[in-house]
This record gives structure tokens, C-alpha cells and sequence, in this order.
């Protein structure tokens, strides 16, 4: 909204500084300023309102360390960081861009559905919340509106050389490279970016068994399978994740940070073509997006580090972990995200090895046995004892501890995902 009120003014009247407005690196910096401030703002009040009613969270005794300590702190915080993700985005970002759009809905759709599992949860006294069935139906849904409309919209296409466009459909923008004078045609594509790989370019239309007419449109089915896949792993691996506090949190600014990095090198042709990579047009937009992202979440941890006075629920961690998908998405980088959520894919994993090995020992010895002393995987090391087949220390490690470790892991994963750029 600002940012089309100051693109009028500069384009119309000589008001000096309005130019600036142009600028993602400039309105980057005004979204993460406003997004911290939001939530620095607005955090005390909500939580002060939680407290009020009552909104706390349910704790059931585990065995951890800490862990009865927390009853009764506010939950449903992840209005916080929606709030403050919103606004800025709005005032600063391109509106008309069919990127911002998608990642506003879905920060606005995966956020309504774990408000409802938290609304579940603390005014119902559901300690299950909302069913499972329901979450995996909104993040399906939000994934299939997200498939479609990449596949539909002729604004999200990719620019790529005219002679290696091969059979993709050539839409109508051409322009010429200003570096070797390359012409340029906007295709749509199911390509995406695969790491490690020097041709690093992967067609989901190869995995079709169809060529021609019917290959391209499988091709975009699987692309859209793959798109619901990764926004249900991805938001639910953040929901795993957040059990600690300034966990997820963390995490998901981190990854933000690595996203933002790749989304401007992927919106910028010199770069792109510098790096061999992918040009997504308008692309760069959603730099903005991210910067409040990363502004918004910084602002939370002032709340949610240790000891958390706020948890963000079910509405924070849906929300961020469908903005780190379709962003992930968006830019053609979702091939990356078991590397760059490396924390999140790792947490997903321990519970399900854990679930799967428990069943299959019960089956066959007639009693269950864990692979970890506790998942997801950050309470293995929280919990005191020795489990049957991963080793970790006896005594527990103190929360604060955990975490950080793991955001330094996810530093060093996020720089490992960047550098994949070039190592081919």
C-alpha cells in the first residue's frame, strides 16, 4: 500500500527521497525495522491479554527437565508473528506481485488452521486439538491452490536463454541479455534446482512416462504433488520442531535469512546469470516478505527465548513452515530444503523411526522398544537415562543448550545450501 502510494508520488512529482521506494534493498530494510518493532510492541500487549484470559498452555508431565515450570504460559502467540509478518509486507511489498500474494495467503491459511488447533486445545481442553485429518486437508488444499497457480498464472515463469528453452511454452516477453547479448524468452517450466549436480536443473516433466502434450501436463501434476508434499513436510516438521524455548523460532529466522539470500540472487538477472543459476522474474520481490519474516521472528524471541514467556502455538509454527516451503518453492530451491531445514527434516525422521521401530518390536517380541529415549529428537537429549540404541548422555542436557546447538547446526546448513550455488 505504501509502496504504490510512493511509487505514484515518485513517478509523478519531483518529492525528494520518494525514489527510494523502488528499491528492494531499501524497503527490506524498512520491513524488517517495522516487523521487529511490531513485535516488540504488540508482543507485551498480546501476552498481556493471554494472561488475562487465561490462555495458557497445557503440560503434561514427561519426565523433562524444566518442563512442569512452563504450565500455564501463554500459547497462541504465533498471532504475534503473524501480525507482525503482515503489515509490513503490505506496506512495503508489491501487492500486484503473484508471489507476495501467494506467500500472504499462506501465512494467512496455515496461521487459521493452527489457531484452530490451539482454540481446540486451550478453550476446549482437547489436549489433541484439532484431528489430524483436518490439518493434512488444510495443507493439502493450501498446496494444490499453490500448485495451480504456479502452473496457471503467466506471471510466474522462469527466463532462460531462447536456445535452451527446448519444448517449453515460449510466452510473450523477450529481451536481450545486456551482458553477451543472449536473447531471453519468459517459459513456463517445471524445472527446478538441483544441488550438487553440475547440469544443476531438474524437469519434473522427466519423471513422466508421456511425452509430448500429455507428458507436459503430467509433468505438471507430479510438480504439483511434489508442491502438496513439501508444504505438509515442511509445516509440520516446524510443528515437531517447536517444543523448546526460541527452538523453532530460531530455526525458522535462520532459514529465512538463507532464503532471502537466495530469493534476490534468483530475482536478479546479472547475479543469476553470474551464478549459473535459475532467473525467476519478479522473483525479488519476496525478499521483502522474507525480511519481515526474519524481522517478525527476531522480535518474538525477545518473548519466546528462555525462560519463553510466550509459545507460539500451532498458529505460529503452520504458518512459518508453509512461508519456508512455498518460498522454497517459489524460487525454484525446494530440492534444497532437506539441507537448508535440515533441523526440521531430522526432527520429522526421529519420530517416525521411533513410531515405526516401537511398532515392529511390539509385533515381534511382543514389547515395544525405542530407538530414542524420547522424540522429537531435541527431547533425546533432555531427558535423563540411557536409551537401547542411540547414545547420548546420561544426564540431560539443559534446554538452553539444545537449543542453540541446534541453531548453530542450522547456521552451518544454511551456509552449506548457499554454497551450493557453486559447487557442482
Amino acid at each position: 500500500m505504501l509502496y504504490h502510494l510512493l511509487e505514484y508520488i515518485a513517478s509523478n512529482y519531483d518529492f525528494p527521497g520518494a525514489g527510494l521506494i523502488k528499491y528492494i534493498s531499501f524497503r527490506s530494510m524498512l520491513a524488517i525495522i517495522f516487523s521487529l518493532f511490531i513485535a516488540l510492541i504488540i508482543g507485551k500487549k498480546i501476552i498481556r491479554k493471554l494472561q488475562k484470559r487465561q490462555i495458557g498452555e497445557e503440560i503434561r508431565d514427561l519426565g523433562l527437565e524444566g518442563q512442569l515450570a512452563k504450565k500455564g504460559t501463554p500459547t497462541m502467540g504465533g498471532i504475534i508473528i503473524i501480525l507482525s509478518i503482515l503489515v509490513p509486507s503490505i506496506l512495503f511489498g508489491d501487492l500486484t506481485n503473484i508471489y507476495v500474494q501467494l506467500l500472504i495467503l499462506s501465512t494467512v491459511w496455515l496461521g487459521a488452521v493452527g489457531f484452530m488447533d490451539d482454540y481446540i486445545k486451550v478453550f476446549k481442553h482437547d489436549k489433541e486439538g484439532l484431528k489430524g485429518k483436518y490439518k493434512i486437508f488444510g495443507q493439502v488444499t493450501l498446496g494444490i491452490i499453490v500448485g495451480i497457480t504456479l502452473m496457471a498464472s503467466d506471471k510466474a515463469v522462469i527466463r532462460m536463454p531462447e536456445s535452451e528453452k527446448e519444448a517449453v511454452e515460449k510466452i510473450v516477453h523477450v529481451e536481450e541479455n545486456s551482458l553477451e547479448k543472449i536473447k531471453l524468452v519468459d517459459c513456463k517450466s517445471t524445472k527446478t534446482t538441483i544441488p550438487f549436480v553440475k547440469e544443476n536443473e531438474f524437469d519434473y516433466a522427466w519423471l513422466s512416462p508421456m511425452k509430448g502434450r500429455a507428458g507436459e501436463i503430467m509433468g505438471w501434476i507430479i510438480y504439483v504433488i511434489v508442491i502438496i508434499f513439501i508444504i505438509t513436510a515442511v509445516s509440520n516438521g516446524t510443528n515437531l520442531t517447536d517444543g523448546m524455548d526460541g527452538l523453532a523460532t530460531g530455526t525458522s529466522a535462520i532459514i529465512g535469512s538463507a532464503l532471502g539470500i537466495l530469493a534476490y540472487l534468483s530475482g536478479n538477472i546479472i547475479y543469476s546469470e553470474y551464478l549459473n543459476i535459475m532467473y525467476i522474474p519478479e522473483s525479488g520481490e519476496i525478499v521483502i516478505f522474507l525480511a519481515a519474516f526474519i524481522g517478525a521472528l527476531i522480535g518474538f524471541l525477545w518473548y519466546n527465548t528462555f525462560p519463553a514467556q510466550v509459545f507460539m502455538g500451532d498458529t505460529g509454527s503452520l504458518a512459518l513452515g508453509g512461508i519456508i516451503a512455498v518460498a522454497a518453492i517459489i524460487i525454484r530451491k525446494e530440492l534444497l530444503i532437506p539441507v537448508l531445514c535440515g533441523i526440521f527434516f531430522v526432527e520429522s525422521l526421529s519420530v517416525i523411526i521411533q513410531r515405526m521401530y516401537f511398532k515392529y518390536t511390539k509385533k515381534k517380541y511382543g514389547e515395544g522398544k525405542r530407538v530414542f529415549k524420547m522424540t522429537p529428537l531435541h527431547h533425546h537429549f533432555q531427558k535423563e537415562g540411557i536409551p537401547a540404541i542411540i547414545t547420548a548422555p546420561k544426564n540431560a542436557i539443559p534446554e538452553a543448550k539444545i537449543v542453540v546447538r541446534f541453531w548453530i547446526i542450522t547456521i552451518l546448513l544454511a551456509a552449506l545450501a548457499i554454497i551450493t550455488l557453486k559447487i557442482r
